[in-house]
Parts: C-alpha cells; structure tokens; sequence
C-alpha cells in the first residue's frame, strides 16, 4: 500500500488506449512533468532482444503484468485503500492511453483520487490490443518528430520500460517521395537518440534493403535506435501499477459524460468529478454524441493490416510513402503488411476485415520488393483520428477533456504526449 497522501486535484480519464493509459502514467509517474519541467533529450542505450519475436513471449509477458484485485466490491472492481483527496478525476477509457494517464495523476504531486472506467466492448478488440506498435523518431513534421523522438528515447534509457514495453529494436526505414524535407525531423532525432538517424539516397535503399524499384527522387531515412513495442503489454503494466498506487478501476459500461463534469453509467448511477478525461479511442466520438457533447473533429478509421508469408530479409520497421505500405518483422518468414484504409466512420463495435483491401496489400508487397507474398490472418480494428492529427488533451468544457486522436500512430507518441496532457490536466 503506498503512503497516505493529501491530494488538490481529482482527475478521471475516460478511455482506456494507449493514448488513456499513458497519459494516466505520466500524470502519476513523472514530479518533473507535473511541475511543468521539459525532459531534454538523453543519449540512448541499447536495449531490444531478437528481430521480429513476438507471440508467445509477448503473451507471457502479459500474463505476468495481469493487475491485481484487491478485495472489497462485489462488482469485481479493484478497490484501492481509503484516502482523503481534494480532487477527484474519473478517466474513461482502459486501454494504454487510460491506464497511463490514470497512473501520472496519481503519483503527481498534489495528484488526485482517480477513478478508470475500463469497460469496453466484449465483442471487438481495442487498438491497444491489436495495434502493431511501430516505435521510431522520425515524422514528417517537426512537432510529431519531437515528440516521438522524446518517448523512444524515454523507452530506451529506462529497464522499467523496456519490460513494460516488450521492446524489440530492429531498426527503422522511412522512404518518402522526392522533394520532402529531412533535414529538420532528423536533427529532432539527433537532439533526442544520438547518431540513429541517416538519411540515404533512392540508390542505396534498394543496394541495402529489399526494395526491387522505388522513384528515382525518392529518398528515406534511416534509423539504427526503432523498432517495435506491445501497446497491450504496456497497458496491463500500467494498470497493475496505478492500482498499487491507489487508483480504483471500475469495470461498469458509461453511458455518458456530461458537462458538469460527470460520468454516468449504464446502471443508472450519476457520479461528479473535478476533472473527466475521455480516453476511449475509436469509442470516444460515439460517447460524445450520445452524451449530446460536440465531436470536435474526432472520426474513427479502420485500421488494418496482415500477417504475411515472403522471404524477406534485411529489413526491419518501415514506411514507404511512395506505395503506402508500412510493415514490420513479426516471426521467421511472416511479416506484418498494412496499407492505410479508406473506410471513415466506422462503427468500433461491427468493423470487419477489408477484403479488397488485404488483396491491395499483397499485390503492393510483390510489387515493391518483388518476392512471393501470401496473406495469412488479417486484423481489423479501428482508431480514432483527427485533422491535424495527435495525440493531445483537447477542452470539450469546463473540467470535461478527450485524450485521443493519435490516428492510428498514438503508440509512438504516447510517452511524451500523456506527459503533456497531464501537466495541462492538473494545472
């Protein structure tokens, strides 16, 4: 049981993705961050294990992080031991994004008494939980480039989060069209993990990886520090962690958040709070709506992608803006393949494979490294997005905030982004 403290605030986040539960963790976890202060860039470690492992150890893993239920509720609940605060924060939403954000409130100095709502749909799996967790520094824009630079190179320099994480660092290729500027997003990485970042000519691409043709003004960059972390694995860590902390995970369905700022469940029951925070990804606009709250540019997006059979070899994460693929190792000869879906607002609860869409992907991978490509199962998810997209806390109200937005890239910005939010939140 950690010590009895006295809290100013009390904070709830309504969602549970990666985005939810990372910015809980950063409210907990991080005095700096809750005191406003910026963490500079650090020099990497090495860290990582085997390219492209996953499955079995990675469930393992999961099984091990599974949190505790502390008795006391008949409901299920996990119940933390009484305390006195003087804010109260409710968090809708228990994927990472959730669970994160729920774990930095708490541990924040002067935090507050949170409440997570976990519950989500028993028929479909969140992007937490299917999200293929590409992690690199480089984004096109500055901005993005800052903050996933920051949260890799945060994953790197700490053993808590490598193990949190699942890390595997294989390395990174971002192949962009002609014309696109570099020079800016790569010196952000070198700011933040010294001497990953390269970038190469079209020539030296297909010379040094598997790519059988791409434009002749293309170029990519390289990154030595990338690769690939479970989302699902770091938000089971991040749950058993706010718990032990003293945040209580409630399991009931919401069914609205309202302007006062409240949460109201689906039993009927009504509960105030000093802060709500709605952090339940692709679910997030449908509860604002039918909280008869405005959406705020939020959309849901299908999210898509393969387990691949092809040879390939020598590569490790990429993204090819040229043809739209992005992929990453995922065993011995299987790769995960994806290319970005057309299909806008879609319900969360009835998404279903694109079969159209999986065919597009094989042809594109025979394509662009030409070798045999053969799609095995495919996964269909959904995630909430929005324009200009990231992963940021956004004001519906007085008091009533989403988390959420990182379209369909939350799990390499989630670290910085939910410190971010937790500072604002708590202010």
């Amino acid at each position: 049981m950690a010590p009895a403290r006295e809290y100013a605030m009390r904070v709830a986040i309504v969602g549970g993705g990666v985005a939810g539960a990372l910015l809980a963790l950063r409210t907990v976890l991080a005095p700096r961050a809750a005191r406003g202060e910026q963490v500079h860039p650090r020099s990497p470690r090495r860290a990582g294990g085997p390219q492209g492992e996953q499955g079995a150890r990675d469930s393992a893993a999961d099984d091990r992080h599974a949190h505790r239920v502390l008795p006391g509720r008949a409901d299920g609940g996990v119940v933390a031991p009484a305390r006195e605060y003087a804010m109260r924060v409710a968090i809708v939403g228990g994927g990472v994004a959730g669970a994160l954000l729920a774990l930095r409130t708490a541990r924040a100095p002067g935090g507050a008494r949170v409440d997570l709502f976990t519950a989500r749909s028993p028929r479909r799996e969140d992007a937490s939980g299917v999200s293929g967790g590409l992690v690199r520094g480089f984004e096109t824009s500055t901005d993005a480039c800052r903050t996933a630079a920051e949260s890799l190179a945060e994953i790197r320099s700490s053993d808590t989060l490598l193990d949190w994480t699942g890390y595997r660092e294989t390395g990174s290729l971002y192949v962009l069209s002609g014309g696109s500027g570099t020079d800016g997003p790569a010196e952000v990485v070198d700011a933040y993990l010294p001497g990953s970042a390269e970038v190469i000519g079209r020539d030296t691409v297909i010379r040094d990886f598997p790519f059988r043709t791409l434009p002749a003004d293309a170029v990519a960059v390289v990154e030595r520090y990338a690769g690939h972390i479970s989302p699902h694995r770091l938000r089971t860590a991040a749950l058993e962690e706010a718990v032990s902390l003293g945040v209580t995970v409630r399991p009931a369905p919401v069914d609205a958040v309202t302007r006062d700022p409240a949460v109201r469940t689906a039993d009927g029951g009504t509960v105030r709070y000093d802060r709500v925070v709605v952090a339940a990804g692709a679910w997030t606009p449908h509860l604002l709506d039918r909280s008869g709250l405005p959406v705020a540019g939020l959309r849901t997006k299908q999210i898509q992608y393969s387990l691949c059979e092809t040879p390939l070899s020598g590569l490790g994460s990429f993204v090819d803006e040229c043809s739209g693929l992005y992929g990453r190792p995922y065993g011995d000869g299987t790769f995960l393949l994806g290319l970005p879906s057309d299909r806008w607002d879609v319900d969360p609860d009835t998404v279903a494979p694109d079969v159209p869409l999986e065919r597009r992907v094989t042809e594109c991978a025979r394509r662009v490294f030409g070798v045999a490509v053969t799609a095995g199962r495919t996964v269909a998810s959904c995630d909430c997005y929005h324009d200009p997209a990231g992963l940021v806390l956004r004001r519906v109200g007085p008091g009533l905030h989403t988390f959420t937005g990182g379209s369909g890239g939350a799990a390499k910005t989630v670290l910085s982004a939910s410190r971010t939010a937790a500072t604002a939140l708590l202010a």
